[in-house]
């Protein structure tokens, strides 16, 4: 069992929680995920990257959306609650290296959190390290001033401009690799739509680009196949040959349109949720 120590809601329908999960906590690396089993006995396992970690405290953290059912009935539980299935660490760590230029790390929405073990990682390296967030809004930003603690600048775009400059992260992106010490390598994580721009942006300065993908998940030991992807032409696994790739050799339309296949199922299950979420709450409002 795993217990939920902590709970916090970031922003509309995007949350924080804190699990105890001491061996995950002693032996995960920057990039890596978990996967999370809410309900053991019908529930669909769903791969989460671990956020954040204290090998000492033996814990680790996660961060998600409620947009399908599962998030949904896992964004219900509370502090002192516990999950009986999360499986890891998964994956293959993120390859820190020390580099002689600076590093770029451009997260997008909730992708934001898993950048924050990356950047402490880069940053324990000896690497400059500069941040650019991105969301639609400023209530949709998450982790910046966490970020602000640990890396050597912190960018902040929003679409309609609410806080720091109005525009797509590829503003800057671009303003980067354009200037005199242009990036030794640049990370993005984000909304797939997001990473894609992200990495034409950079293909044209021949940039080294790596993109962490959250593909469709069930086992996350390469068995099931759902999480295939083309990576340069051939086929490649997310949970075992990833999460993290080289971004230029994605097949992005391929790997979008896949990760559509089960959108309306998703939300129709979510909405289901929901309401019935509120028809307990109201018939437990009415006993009391």
């Amino acid at each position: 069992m795993f217990k939920i120590l902590e709970k916090k809601q970031l922003s509309a329908d995007v949350f924080y929680m804190k699990l105890e999960a001491p061996e995950i906590a002693r032996n995960r690396k920057a990039g890596q995920f978990i996967i999370v089993q809410v309900d053991i006995d019908y529930g669909e396992r769903i791969p989460l990257t671990i956020a954040d970690a204290d090998a000492a405290e033996g814990w680790i953290a996660i961060v998600f959306q409620a947009v399908g059912a599962t998030t949904f009935k896992l964004s219900q539980k509370t502090a002192g609650d516990e999950l009986e299935a999360v499986l890891g660490p998964l994956g293959n760590p993120s390859v820190i290296e020390k580099k002689n230029a600076p590093v770029v790390v451009v997260g997008g929405g909730i992708g934001v959190a898993p950048c924050y073990p990356i950047v402490q990682a880069l940053k324990d390296a000896g690497n400059k390290v500069i941040v650019i967030i991105g969301a639609r809004n400023k209530d949709l930003l998450i982790f910046v001033d966490e970020m602000k603690k640990i890396a050597d600048e912190v960018i902040i775009m929003t679409d309609d401009g609410s806080a720091g400059q109005k525009g797509l992260v590829t503003i800057p992106l671009e303003e980067l690799c354009k200037s005199q010490t242009p990036p030794a390598e640049v990370i993005a994580i984000g909304p797939p739509v997001m990473m894609k721009f992200a990495c034409k942006t950079t293909e044209p300065y021949n940039i080294p680009t790596t993109v962490s993908l959250n593909t469709i998940m069930i086992d996350g030991t390469g068995m099931c196949g759902g999480c295939r992807v083309t990576i340069g032409g051939e086929t490649k696994f997310v949970c075992v040959d990833g999460p993290d790739f080289d971004g230029h050799k994605v097949n992005w339309d391929n790997m979008m349109m896949r990760m559509g296949s089960f959108k309306s199922r998703e939300q129709e299950e979510f909405h289901k949720c929901k309401l019935q979420a509120q028809v307990e709450k109201l018939a437990s409002q009415q006993q009391e």
